[in-house]
């Protein structure tokens, strides 16, 4: 399988990619609606909501933050993670714009 060439896309569609890229995963969405709910947390926390190692925790977190769609904050020894409202709007701006795109067409039997 060859190399994606993501220079034949645009900026956004690159961006919506790496966005499903980051949702790709149960545990990522987990995470998520985890912050959504309370706000923010600390990896430990996630680690007894989501029942997966710390390591593993940790990488997915890695992922969403390379995103940007969460933000950690270091209190002494623990990290405090939670969603970055802005970069939040950011992407559902996206995902609607792209929602928003599709227009049913009666007349297609596909």
């Amino acid at each position: 399988m060859g190399l994606t060439k993501t220079e034949n896309f645009t900026a956004e569609q690159n961006e919506l990619a790496a966005l499903a890229k980051a949702f790709g995963h149960p545990a990522r969405v987990a995470i998520i609606q985890h912050l959504l709910k309370i706000d923010s947390c600390i990896c430990g926390d996630l680690v007894d909501e989501i029942n997966l190692a710390q390591p593993t925790i940790s990488q997915h977190l890695k992922e969403l933050k390379s995103v940007g769609i969460i933000k950690g904050t270091i209190e002494g020894t623990s990290v405090n993670y939670c969603i970055d409202a802005e970069r939040w709007r950011e992407v559902q701006a996206l995902l609607n714009s792209l929602f928003d795109t599709y227009v049913q067409d009666q007349s297609c039997d596909c």
